[in-house]
């Protein structure tokens, strides 16, 4: 039986670090507050909300709601933003991603002031990951490095292939593992002979966006693999990019979908409003 890797109890460890971080830093004057902005009404986008705030509720940081109605403008978004970003009592900004097709999803990103950029999706906050610099991390591959290190993997030498190069997960992801002395590949939709990249894989990372694409065929004995997907199949039940139940008997360990990768976003989103403070 391979190691489950448990992402609900790792994330609660960290949700409690940075309780204990905010209950220090109130004893000093000092509160976290994020704003949350939605636009629009998607019902997925309502639930990330929604659990953002309770887990904001938990660590002990304010949380702002703003939610706009899905014909709002990019300018009044923007400017909204601006205000945000002038208020010396938020520390973080967080706009939450798909917005409505009037509104350019990238201007938005650049108008948040980087040292309030808690989803690390600004284009400073990138650079800065590329040359090392501090700044706040994209939450889901920071997560990762967390379910990783905490999982008591070793990734230094070790072969990781991330399959996927999303701006969100991807990219960072494979700066991560670089920055842990991982050697690291990066496949994607158009790598020829994309099982025999993966089977060299000691850590494989899958966000590749589609059901249970990946079978036994494509993973090493023994490897860890580690499931970004979140999908619903023909049965309304959530799984991952992985086909968990086909790929579980042969690696070494494995995150499963849900209770995988998806609570350590939220607890990394507030790692970084906790961290906030500091920048």
């Amino acid at each position: 039986m391979p190691q489950i890797i448990d992402g609900k109890a790792i994330s609660a460890q960290i949700k409690d670090e940075v309780k204990a971080q905010i209950a220090a830093l109130n004893t000093q004057g000092k509160k976290v507050c994020l704003a949350v902005i939605q636009v629009g009404d998607d019902p997925a986008s309502s639930v990330y909300v929604g659990n953002k705030k309770k887990a904001c509720a938990y660590v002990g940081i304010e949380s702002l709601s703003y939610e706009l109605a899905a014909e709002t403008t990019q300018e009044e978004l923007l400017e909204l933003i601006r205000e945000l970003n002038a208020r010396e009592d938020v520390n973080g900004i967080l706009v939450q991603l798909p917005l409505p097709e009037q509104i350019d999803e990238d201007a938005v990103i650049r108008a948040i002031d980087p040292k309030k950029d808690v989803d690390g999706f600004h284009p400073q906050s990138v650079g800065a990951l590329c040359i090392g610099q501090p700044g706040f991390v994209s939450c889901t591959p920071a997560g990762i490095i967390q379910l990783l290190k905490r999982s008591g993997i070793e990734i230094a030498g070790k072969e990781c292939v991330v399959i996927g190069r999303s701006n969100i997960v991807g990219k960072p992801m494979a700066l991560l593992l670089l920055r842990e002395n991982g050697t690291v590949t990066v496949a994607h939709s158009r790598t020829r002979d994309l099982r025999e990249v993966t089977k060299r894989a000691d850590i494989l990372v899958v966000a590749v966006g589609k059901p249970k694409m990946i079978t036994r065929e494509y993973v090493k004995e023994g490897a860890v693999v580690i499931d970004v997907g979140i999908h619903r199949n023909e049965n309304n039940k959530l799984c991952g990019d992985v086909d968990y139940e086909d790929v579980a008997p042969v690696c070494g360990a494995i995150t499963p979908v849900p209770g995988g990768v998806g609570p350590m976003t939220i607890a990394m989103l507030m790692y970084n409003c906790a961290n906030s403070v500091s920048l």
